[in-house]
């Protein structure tokens, strides 16, 4: 039989009003992507969110909480991720609000709403049945939903095998309507999850359900290009069906990674040929050295954080380990292939600060970096530590120092002393001496200092690294 469409020049949407008075479903189609881009970005998405520490697979939903509220901060929002598979999930309900903008798969989407209470439900349940709207989504489609406190809802494809869609969904106030004891316990701990958050249909709603025919429930249908009804409507779903289908069969043949990239700092690292005469490293090898090298980096006062020298250096140590150059740890890795079969030390880090990860324990700085020796000046304006470690060819000693000065600027500085055990070892300082000295040494302290100056940007491990 046929339909009404209605002709608009902005975002196709549908206001439905609330079956029982309170606040209405709201559905904005918002544009259409490429020919079957819908089902690569929900695989593409759907298998990073599976990565997500905070992923949950329950009530056919699969979600993850990218971020929890920031009570301290009078901030009770949260946001997350989530995903509806080719069948659908099962109708449910939350305490709060909803607003979430989705991607539907290249079969497009069927959204499902009833606006029941609870209290027109008691006195009769056929009021879920006469309350249910169906609005209807394209495929390959962005779009936007929000709805009111109790609203029950259920999405589902329109065609398997895609999937219906994934989404990201703001939640204004978890802390919002009437949740019970658990969920509130939930949320005032910010442990809360979709799932702990969700409330599904009860049986006998969910056995009225099944024996409603779905195609006499009230539905609209929204597009942006044609009518959905149209032929030109339905030529466009059947191509995006088919090519979705080819889009999604042809990404899985490439792998999926992720990366967290910074900038390196515009500080420049001005080399000496030894260190300072106060600094430990000139006592390390009293024997004598082969090698020798040693950098600063003047980082201005602005840049400085906090006033202490021992706390700068902690986190200029901590900023060895969690922020490593790619390249460095690269040609680390080469070299620990080539020098494993003469039994010689291997190590992720770059050999000046490779001692970080000793699990010797026996002295440490700030309670946590095993280190040979250490001096923080009485007035905490001067830091250093040094470290190193002996193998079959070399020993070698490094130190990294902290200096604060008068008018407020930092000095930061990496040296590294080597003294060679046999012609092994001065073969492979030759090869090396050039690398370690001018982009070694220098690219593993410029990358220290920036996570010091800014530890929330650096990348965490195990993600790979952009070269600094």
């Amino acid at each position: 039989m046929p339909g009404v469409t209605r002709t608009d020049r902005s975002f196709p949407s549908i206001n439905l009003p609330s079956f029982s008075g309170g606040s209405p479903v709201e559905v904005t189609l918002i544009t259409q992507l490429g020919i079957g881009a819908g089902d690569q970005l929900v695989r593409d998405a759907g298998i990073r969110q599976a990565a997500h520490p905070r992923f949950v697979d329950a009530l056919d939903e699969p979600s993850a909480r990218l971020g929890g509220m920031h009570v301290e901060h009078q901030d009770p929002s949260s946001l997350y991720s989530f995903a509806v598979g080719p069948h659908g999930h099962p109708f449910h309900r939350h305490a709060g609000t909803r607003m979430f903008t989705a991607v539907s798969g290249s079969g497009g989407a069927q959204l499902r709403f009833s606006t029941a209470s609870d209290a027109q439900l008691d006195h009769d349940p056929a009021a879920f049945v006469q309350a249910l709207r169906f609005v209807e989504i394209p495929p390959d489609c962005l779009f936007t939903v929000r709805f009111g406190s109790g609203t029950w809802h259920q999405f589902v494809s329109q065609r398997a095998p895609h999937a219906a869609l994934f989404a990201l969904s703001c939640h204004a106030n978890d802390q919002h309507g009437p949740l019970s004891d658990a969920q509130r316990a939930r949320v005032a701990d910010n442990s809360a999850d979709l799932p702990s958050l969700t409330d599904t249909l009860p049986p006998a709603l969910q056995s009225l359900l099944n024996q409603t025919d779905p195609q006499r429930v009230p539905c609209v249908s929204l597009s942006l290009h044609a009518p959905s009804r149209s032929w030109a409507g339905r030529l466009c779903a059947y191509s995006r069906d088919h090519v979705g289908r080819l889009r999604a069969a042809l990404h899985r043949l490439r792998p999926i990674r992720s990366y967290v990239s910074r900038l390196p700092n515009a500080y420049p690292v001005h080399q000496q040929r030894a260190a300072p005469d106060d600094s430990l490293l000139q006592a390390a090898l009293p024997e004598g050295s082969h090698h020798q090298d040693y950098g600063s980096l003047l980082l201005p006062a602005h840049a400085v954080p906090g006033h202490s020298a021992r706390e700068l250096l902690e986190t200029v140590l901590e900023g060895f380990i969690l922020n490593p150059p790619a390249n460095v740890g690269r040609l680390m890795a080469a070299r620990n292939v080539l020098v494993a079969p003469l039994r010689l030390r291997t190590s992720p880090l770059g050999c000046p600060v490779s001692s970080l990860l000793s699990e010797d324990r026996s002295q440490l700085f700030a309670g946590r970096f095993p280190v040979l020796a250490q001096r923080v000046d009485r007035e905490d304006r001067s830091a250093e530590v040094l470290l190193g470690a002996d193998d079959r060819h070399l020993r070698f000693r490094s130190c990294v120092r902290v200096e604060r000065l008068d008018d407020g600027q930092a000095r930061i500085s990496l040296g590294t002393r080597v003294r060679t055990h046999n012609a092994f070892g001065r073969l492979y300082m030759a090869a090396i001496d050039r690398t370690h000295r001018r982009y070694i040494s220098p690219t593993m302290l410029r990358m220290a200092v920036a996570h010091a100056v800014a530890p929330e940007l650096s990348p965490s491990l195990p993600l790979q690294f952009a070269a600094g």
